[in-house]
């Protein structure tokens, strides 16, 4: 407030803070904490640091691999098949590729269950991939994974076993759970390099592989399952370019060589995996065939046996005309007859396949000679559905509903062949019958030959079906073989992984800009938040704003010894802030004539019997005739700070119980001050304050005093205060800095309204030295401070030490 202006002058309407001041408000007290942010500073700059020398670097290793569209169904990963786009589905393709199978594939190529580890002196590194030791693990052993083995030596002969680790798991052998043990008790540490040390819970073989004769190596054995999760989803696929077929794969490791041979490897069993499914039915068919021809070997070699012992028992080598003639037409009618029975066992077979649907063993007709064009497309279809499942069986459940489909496309073809195989399986049993009939026809005329030639052309016959059927299925044995041998890969690997040569993790300039970005933000956002979000009053500009009722006076904070510092300290700056409002009161109060000043708060604590106290002060030492009353009938203060003894005072003459005042007057020390006090506590101060003694009380003491101040109980707990406005001159309400609740500024300005209050003001005590000397430069008005209290903390410390 401007001190030019009249007092009672009504209070401007509230108004928006401007946007320029809020900005300046904000900055100020940002700048007014430079400790704290040169300390938060210094906090996230020495993380930033830390972080950056100790952090396990972090490196990227990339590679790129061609997935290559094919119309052939044979491969695992085509997606395009029943329903699918016709268009490559590089989606899936990637979900396929850090799937848990082929990572499974991948580390079965890798040496990655036994890790070993170097300790540092503030973080463990790995080491990849060689290491001053080699162990060696038996997996068929129980084997302690997921927890470091200390191995020490001292020499190049032996080493010391031990197991820092408070739990470890065990693992069976063809098990994948995993047992939690706890450290495990050794009878004996030392043991021999080359030799395998089995205990009940390990069976390993360590070899020193260096040339150091003493050194620490932490060996840590990882299960299977727990590599498999840690790599199956560590692997970060897309296109090369939007719509190509060519992928850049990509993993972070701690060790660069480590993402690399992962990478490359997953590449390998994505294809080998590829190419095992292509070579799948062909291997079946060759199968299939070697179990035939078994038994068409010994047959041939002892019918073969037979022929010639039998040619050289009767000396028979010729065939006569009739003979060779009956021969050729039998020779051909048995090689169709096992032909038709090949093709109905073939049938039978995939018939209890069929019944099983275990379509991993089934063999495709046309391998085998059978050239059924609707069987063959069926069989195919078949193969090629189970390959797409077994693709989306790699990502997806079986109640997934793409299974569910491919699941029930599968069902009606097993049955559409089913009920095929029942209409070919009778015709070749028609065509066995048929065939049957007329080789016994010609049989007729094989029983009209000689005995000897008749027993000729019998092994003869035999042999020669036996030779047929042996050839004839080792030339479909050698297709299927050269159809497997030319079986190639779709897909293949563009560029083989390596490793970029700065580490993605840390990095030290983001993390220094970090840093700072945080080291200063953090501090205004605590500046904000003490700003916006405090529901105390601090700032004296809000406060006018706020406040209908001007504001008076504004009390700095000091830690003070005595609670009379008007008397005290004459020159502080908290008297001559009570010196400016009693100057200022100048204005306000009739002249010449004894006013009457009340003195309240909302609460309790704000500081007005501080305020009254030094108000009487600064009066007494001017000269005037002062009196201050304590009216605070339930929790008196004043006696103690003037050293007197509250056994009498206003509470016993409102009772009635001594009507003269002279009795019940104290005078103080000072010059010009008495002092009225509270008196013992009544039951009913409340009635005491309201029962019309009171006025006149003030018109007595008018005659006798200059100035008396009314030392009232706050006005949010108390209502008798309100009995005591109309008998004051001023009122003054004490608002203390970050203390004072907002809603108590709406409260005053709701008396001032309700009780049509003409003189009330606001002291704004305990105020921040800093917000004063802010806003109101040298007191604003109120005073002034003096050099040794306006020095500050770094002038106090050089005038210490330089003088």
């Amino acid at each position: 407030m401007n001190p030019n202006t009249p007092y009672n002058s009504p209070q401007q309407p509230f108004q928006e803070e401007d946007d320029l001041h809020q900005i300046k408000d904000i900055v100020r007290r940002y700048l007014r904490n430079w400790y704290w942010v040169g300390l938060s500073l210094f906090v996230f700059i020495l993380g930033a640091f830390l972080i950056n020398r100790y952090s396990p670097k972090v490196y990227r290793s990339t590679s790129q691999f061609f997935v290559k569209e094919e119309d052939s169904g044979m491969n695992l990963f085509d997606q395009r098949l029943f329903g699918y786009n016709s268009e490559l589905d590089m989606t899936n393709q990637m979900i396929i590729l850090r799937s848990r199978p082929i990572a499974e594939l991948a580390l079965k190529k890798l040496d990655f269950q036994v890790e070993y580890l170097y300790e540092g002196y503030v973080s463990k590194a790995e080491l990849y991939p060689t290491a001053p030791i080699l162990a060696e693990v038996d997996w068929k052993h129980p084997q302690l994974v997921n927890g470091e083995i200390e191995v020490r030596w001292t020499d190049k002969n032996s080493f010391n076993i031990a197991f820092p680790d408070e739990e470890y798991g065990l693992t069976q052998s063809n098990n994948s759970d995993i047992t939690k043990i706890n450290r495990p008790v050794q009878e004996k540490s030392q043991h021999a390099f080359g030799e395998w040390v089995e205990t009940p819970y390990m069976r390993i073989k360590v070899s020193l592989t260096s040339g150091e004769n003493e050194g620490k190596i932490l060996v840590k054995l990882r299960d299977k399952q727990s590599l498999i999760n840690q790599y199956a989803g560590a692997v970060d696929i897309a296109p090369v370019e939007k719509l190509s077929s060519i992928l850049q794969l990509s993993i972070d490791s701690n060790l660069p060589s480590k993402g690399m041979d992962y990478l490359n490897a997953l590449m390998e069993a994505y294809i080998e995996n590829e190419l095992n499914q292509k070579n799948r039915t062909s291997s079946n068919t060759i199968n299939f065939i070697d179990e035939q021809l078994a038994g068409l070997s010994d047959t041939l070699s002892f019918i073969e046996d037979r022929l010639e012992g039998f040619r050289s028992e009767n000396r028979i080598y010729n065939i006569s005309s009739q003979g060779t003639n009956v021969f050729d037409r039998l020779a051909e009618l048995d090689r169709e007859l096992a032909q038709e029975k090949l093709k109905r066992e073939y049938y039978r077979n995939l018939q209890n396949y069929l019944v099983k649907e275990d379509y991993n063993e089934i063999i495709v007709p046309s391998g085998l000679g059978i050239d059924d064009p609707i069987l063959n497309n069926l069989i195919k279809n078949l193969l090629e559905l189970q390959n797409q499942k077994a693709s989306l069986m790699t990502t997806q459940k079986e109640a997934s509903p793409a299974v569910r489909e491919v699941n029930r496309k599968l069902q009606d073809l097993n049955n559409s062949i089913r009920e095929l195989l029942v209409n070919v399986d009778e015709n070749a049993a028609f065509l066995i019958r048929d065939l049957e009939r007329r080789i016994a026809a010609i049989d007729l005329e094989f029983s009209r030959l000689p005995a000897k030639e008749q027993n000729l052309l019998r092994i003869q016959r035999e042999f020669t079906f036996s030779e047929g059927i042996y050839n004839f299925l080792a030339q479909k044995r050698a297709e299927a073989a050269i159809t497997k041998a030319s079986n190639t890969p779709n897909n293949k690997i563009i560029e083989y992984a390596r490793p970029l040569p700065d580490p993605i993790s840390p990095r030290p300039m983001r993390n220094y800009a970090l840093a700072l970005s945080l080291g200063l933000l953090i501090p205004l956002l605590f500046v904000l938040a003490k700003v916006y979000l405090s529901d105390k009053v601090k700032d004296v500009k809000e406060l006018e704003k706020k406040a209908q009722v001007p504001i008076l006076a504004s009390v700095a904070y000091r830690k003070l010894y005595h609670v009379l510092v008007a008397f005290m300290d004459k020159n502080s700056g908290i008297t001559e802030a009570f010196r400016s409002l009693r100057a200022n009161m100048n204005f306000v109060l009739p002249k010449d004539q004894s006013s009457v000043i009340l003195v309240t708060s909302n609460t309790s604590g704000e500081g007005k019997t501080f305020c009254s106290m030094n108000l009487a002060a600064v009066y007494s030492l001017s000269g005037k005739k002062t009196l201050l009353i304590g009216t605070d009938l339930r929790k008196p203060k004043i006696a103690k700070d003037f050293g007197l003894k509250n056994d009498k005072g206003l509470s016993n003459y409102l009772s009635g119980q001594e009507m003269d005042l002279r009795k019940l007057i104290h005078s103080t020390h000072y010059e010009h001050l008495d002092v009225l006090l509270s008196g013992p506590i009544p039951p009913n101060p409340s009635e005491l304050i309201s029962n019309g003694k009171m006025p006149k009380l003030l018109e007595d003491l008018k005659a006798q005093y200059d100035i008396i101040i009314l030392d009232t109980p706050p006005i949010g707990m108390v209502s008798e205060t309100l009995e005591m406005f109309p008998l004051a001159n001023a009122v003054f309400f004490v608002v203390r800095y970050d203390y004072t609740l907002k809603s108590g500024i709406d409260h005053i300005n709701h008396l001032k309204t309700a009780q049509k209050l003409q003189n009330s003001y606001i002291i704004f005590n305990a105020v921040d030295e800093k917000e004063m000397q802010y806003n109101y430069g040298y007191g604003y008005g109120y005073g002034y401070y003096g050099e040794e209290e306006r020095k500050g903390l770094l002038a106090s410390i050089r005038k210490k030490w330089f003088g």
